[in-house]
């Protein structure tokens, strides 16, 4: 009697730890397992638009954003149009300094001579949508530099979010690019708050949302396991892999709309990574659907 009073006791004691376990530590046990095959460091935030919930995974870890952070860029940008300083329809006139070769650039290969003029629009749509360094650039030389665009973001409240650094600077100096940095955490509330509709007018807020809807880039990451019509706004970032094979920066991070309506942002850092660029981009898109499938937070 007593070793079956025992075996019960040890029952209730499993049942009652299953019960204790609330659905953001299942979701965050799922994350840490999915992490593992990327042979690197790994920073996530997963954050819930309705109520702020957050589950992160070394989310106050100091990341390079990479292109990441053309999202920041473009909500400095955006903020100034909607206080009327700048417009959408300006032309912008650009020289061949403007347009430098040697770097990632549609625009460049679109506008191949010493000049061009464009639309403000346009180069928003390249530098967010395709990632554009030449468009980044224009962006911050449009602002006053990454300083201001760094104040703008420090202002909106969220701190642990470092803008120091251009493309051109970042691609002059291998050691530039860990300068502009985040922690998932940081970049998740920044997510947070554009998706809320709390930095921008509401034109300004569905202009960008349609944007990063547009995004090409980095297709087998957020997106890479979730249905073919998920609805997924996402900004992503990439370094080059060095002699060694280490790879320090695939990142993507973004707002995905659930089946239900509702929105979760979501946050990946991949850092210092020995694996294939398959592995790395399998990892995101893994964390990005084991969301989908518990429905959020």
């Amino acid at each position: 009697m007593y070793r079956i009073l025992l075996v019960i006791a040890a029952s209730l004691a499993v049942v009652h730890l299953a019960s204790a376990t609330s659905p953001l530590d299942s979701l965050r046990l799922k994350i840490e397992r999915a992490v593992e095959p990327a042979q690197g460091r790994v920073g996530v935030a997963v954050v819930a638009m309705d109520d702020s919930a957050m589950v992160t995974i070394d989310g106050h870890g100091h990341y390079p954003m990479q292109s990441v952070y053309k999202f920041p860029v473009a909500l400095a940008v955006l903020s100034r149009v909607d206080s009327g300083i700048l417009s959408l329809d300006q032309k912008l006139h650009l020289t061949g300094a403007d347009l430098r070769p040697n770097t990632w650039s549609p625009l460049r290969e679109k506008y191949p001579g010493d000049s061009a003029s464009v639309w403000l629009d346009e180069v928003l749509k390249y530098t967010v949508s395709l990632s554009d360094n030449n468009g980044c650039d224009i962006l911050f030389r449009l602002v006053g530099g990454p300083a201001v665009v760094d104040r703008y973001i420090h202002a909106l409240g969220v701190s642990d979010i470092a803008i120091v650094a251009t493309e051109q600077e970042m691609q002059s100096d291998r050691t530039v690019p860990a300068r502009n940095w985040s922690t998932p955490a940081a970049m998740a509330q920044l997510l947070y708050l554009f998706g809320r509709g709390d930095v921008l007018s509401e034109a300004s807020t569905e202009y960008l949302w349609q944007l990063m809807v547009g995004t090409r880039t980095g297709p087998h990451r957020l997106k890479g396991q979730l249905p073919d019509d998920a609805l997924v706004a996402h900004k992503t970032g990439s370094s080059g892999t060095d002699a060694s094979g280490m790879t320090p920066a695939t990142n993507d991070v973004g707002i995905m709309q659930l089946p239900d309506g509702r929105r979760v942002g979501i946050v990946v850092y991949v850092a210092d990574s020995s694996a294939d660029e398959a592995t790395r981009d399998a990892v995101i898109a893994t964390i990005a659907r084991i969301v989908w499938d518990a429905g959020g937070l």
